[in-house]
């Protein structure tokens, strides 16, 4: 078994010829894609998050509403650049989004990737500290979320306050039991899924990472997922950890399918930079009909050794067609695979 999701980066634009003209639309259209992903059987719906794009940028409102709207299916980022974050105002947004959804939320966080704007942290309020980069203000802010979602008191409560206080030091509010267990990084090197599995972080590799080895872009992210399975198992946790992958795979079995993705034309990694000192290896997409796409991913190490797969969606394509998308995998590729 595999739990299979989706994975929506928002994208709009008012051109004609998109399905999501305005923000309004991504934002909407979101949240319908989750509930027919959840009458589907779908496990997840994830959306990424970008700052200063036409893309979904704040995150808890849109999960909050998707978790007011559905009862099952897992909601989540992929991720949450953690530069742009206040971690403790965050923790209370994810608290709140986690109770309306019922402890349903999987909240993926990363250190970033190159944004629209330079340095856009810093319009945000942010700079890192002296002798740090921004990935390592990214981390820190990440390790202060994970410490305040342990839920334990820190702050002193007033002596003459409003409303009365339990006893003690204060903690934030609301608290949602769990979702400490339940946050993930998205790791683009094996040192950053090692650094993640000590702290107990659950784990989220994307279709890119740091060309670290030159080899296939599969096999370094299967390697890069037993580097940290191992470091989990190292660091003595008590649980299993969750890790997923991120894959764009379309079954082609009508002539939509066909026109949209049956070119061919994505069958290969791609090596480009995302900064002028890292080489980065862009895993390769998959199109094809059923039992070709079954074999294809089978060849997929990385895929293998994950436990949730997210499918990335062309959202700009309509509600409509991504529930066929994600329909068609469940119905004729997931079987075969195992995967169902």
């Amino acid at each position: 078994m595999k739990k299979i999701g989706f994975l929506s980066f928002g994208h709009w634009t008012p051109s004609p010829q998109s399905g999501t003209r305005s923000a309004g639309d991504a934002l909407l259209q979101s949240i319908d894609l989750a509930v027919a992903a959840e009458e589907l059987g779908a496990d997840g719906a994830y959306v990424r998050v970008h700052h200063f794009a036409r893309q979904l940028s704040s995150p808890f409102p849109l999960l909050a509403a998707i978790g007011a709207k559905t009862s099952k299916i897992e909601i989540g980022t992929a991720v949450i650049d953690m530069r742009y974050e206040n971690p403790l105002y965050m923790a209370e947004d994810a608290g709140a989004a986690d109770l309306i959804a019922g402890g349903r939320l999987q909240l993926g966080i990363s250190r970033g990737s190159p944004e629209q704007v330079i340095d856009g942290w810093s319009y945000f309020g942010y700079q890192p500290s002296e002798g740090q980069t921004d990935a390592d203000m990214g981390r820190r802010h990440a390790e202060v979320l994970l410490d305040v979602l342990r839920g334990e008191g820190f702050g002193k409560p007033n002596p003459r306050p409003m409303f009365p206080n339990p006893p003690g030091l204060l903690r934030l509010e609301p608290y949602s039991e769990g979702l400490r267990e339940r946050i993930w990084w998205g790791a683009s090197s094996n040192a950053t899924a090692v650094w993640a599995a000590k702290l107990g972080m659950n784990l989220q590799s994307s279709t890119l990472k740091n060309d670290e080895t030159g080899e296939p872009f599969h096999v370094q992210q299967a390697a890069q997922i037993r580097a940290y399975r191992a470091a989990w198992k190292e660091a003595g946790h008590t649980r299993e950890p969750r890790v997923s992958v991120s894959r764009s795979i379309f079954a082609l079995v009508d002539q939509r399918d066909r026109a949209y993705f049956g070119h061919g034309n994505k069958e290969e990694d791609q090596i480009g930079f995302i900064d002028p000192q890292t080489r980065a290896i862009f895993g390769r997409s998959y199109a094809a009909e059923p039992d070709a796409l079954i074999e294809e991913l089978k060849k997929d190490e990385a895929i293998a050794e994950a436990d949730t797969l997210l499918l990335t969606v062309p959202n700009q394509l309509g509600v409509d067609y991504n529930a066929h998308v994600i329909e068609a995998i469940l119905k004729h590729v997931a079987p075969g695979m195992g995967w169902r």
